[in-house]
Parts: C-alpha cells; sequence; structure tokens
C-alpha cells in the first residue's frame, strides 16, 4: 500500500518539516512498521514534486530522532515508533507545590528570537517571526530539578522577569484569562551534554528525562511550545493506564 503523503505549499510551516511531521506519524501510528523501506529520495521527490535536498532533510530529521536508519545496498528502514502517553495538563511549578516542595526559578532567558521551523510548526507561525523564548531553572529546596525552555506567541502575555521567578507560566496564563484546555507531549531520555550536566548538577553523560509539549486554549490556538530537560534522580512522571472496553 502506497502512503498518503501531501504538502501544503500556502503553509508557513517548511515543506520538509511537514513531510518529516507525515513521515513521523506514519510511523507512530503503525502505518510504517519496524523493518519495512520507506522508498527511494527519487521517486519521494518526484511523487510530492520537491527537491532532493528537500526530502533528504526531511529524512535526516528522523534519522537523528533514531526512527529511521539508511542502510548501504538497503536503503533507508523503519527503526522503531515511539510510544507516547498522556498526562495532565500541569505545571512543573504546581506539581512541585503539590508534593509539599519549595520551588524555586531562575530565569536565565526572557527575549524575543525568530521562530525556527520546528517552533513555528508547533506555534502555528511563520519561519523566522518573532516569539518569546523563555529559559529557566526549577529548583526545589535549593537543588536544581529541571531546565525549561518555552517559546510562546509575541503578545500573548506580559512575560515580567520578576513574575516568571516568583510562580508558574500557566499561572501566568490563567490569571491574563487564557483558558487552557489541552496539549500534546512526548516524553523520552537521553543522555546529558556538558552543558546541560553543569546546569543540572549532573556528570556529563547521565542520563535525563526529556518532555516537549505543545498546549492549545479552548479557541484551538497553540498557546506554548516547551521543551524540558529533567533529572531522574529527583522527578518521575506518573501514569493512569486505562483498559479500552
Amino acid at each position: 500500500m502506497q502512503l498518503e503523503l501531501s504538502v501544503d505549499r500556502s503553509s508557513p510551516v517548511p515543506l520538509y518539516f511537514q513531510l518529516s511531521q507525515q513521515l513521523e506519524a506514519a510511523i507512530e501510528h503503525g502505518t510504517l512498521t519496524p523493518g519495512s523501506l520507506l522508498g527511494n529520495e527519487i521517486e519521494l521527490a518526484a511523487r510530492l514534486g520537491l527537491s532532493r535536498p528537500t526530502v533528504r532533510q526531511a529524512i535526516q530529521s528522523l534519522v537523528d530522532k533514531g526512527l529511521l536508519v539508511r542502510r548501504r545496498g538497503v536503503g533507508t528502514q523503519v527503526v522503531h515508533s515511539q510510544v507516547k502517553r498522556p498526562l495532565e495538563l500541569s505545571s512543573l511549578y504546581d506539581d512541585l507545590e503539590a508534593a509539599g516542595q519549595r520551588p524555586a526559578t531562575k530565569v536565565l532567558v526572557n527575549t524575543l528570537v525568530p521562530a525556527s521551523a520546528e517552533v513555528a510548526a508547533a506555534l502555528n507561525v511563520a519561519e523566522d517571526s518573532d516569539v518569546h523564548r523563555v529559559e529557566r531553572l526549577r529548583l526545589a529546596h535549593g537543588e536544581p530539578m529541571a531546565y525549561l525552555c518555552n517559546f510562546l506567541p509575541p503578545g500573548l502575555i506580559d512575560l515580567d522577569t520578576g513574575q516568571l521567578e516568583n510562580t508558574g507560566l500557566y499561572r501566568l496564563m490563567r490569571a491574563a484569562g487564557i483558558t487552557l484546555h489541552s496539549a500534546r507531549q512526548s516524553i523520552g531520555a537521553r543522555a546529558a551534554t556538558a552543558e546541560e550536566a553543569e546546569r543540572l548538577a549532573e556528570e556529563a553523560g547521565a542520563p535525563l528525562l526529556t518532555m516537549q509539549r505543545v498546549t492549545f486554549d479552548d479557541t484551538g490556538r497553540a498557546v506554548e511550545y516547551g521543551t524540558h530537560t529533567y533529572r531522574p534522580t529527583r522527578y518521575s512522571f506518573e501514569f493512569q493506564l486505562l483498559v479500552r472496553t
């Protein structure tokens, strides 16, 4: 069965990113199963009316994520799919308070930056348009727990550094009248870089939990895109799984 793929040239989202998202979704949903071949770049480019570098960039992004592998004499092959589970829509600040911890925050960055392809796709804005970038170090009892990097559309809320250090981002959103409704979230793990290890008081190469989340308000608007890293010795995610009947 031929995989149904398409691109929207009127969208602000880059063509390679549109293609990579569709391929990733096909892997996650089992349409592309582990071991299956993707086909060659020339055929895929011709089918979609894209250039070979665009298709190559889309495939490389999935190779970098570990979903695809290029094998000499075989071609591009699906390695595995990612398992994702929903969690309650809450902030780390709220989680720490609920657990009786004493959360504290250091704001490392609070500025406007051009949106990368990944951020633009998450927030549904044009690539290179201005978005807010906020980087924070979240601590509990004086020890670092997590590094939080969040992107928000400009003009959404007043991102005052003092307020960000005194409360959680979601509380500021709610106070501004934004109703948080749902989120799309993925959780993973990887080794800490030297910079991340120093920031979180871990050894270089130590395992870190990772989380990416796109949060939507009650109108369906994307209001926040976050990429976070956590110390697994200090923080874990808890799931409640239900049997479908």
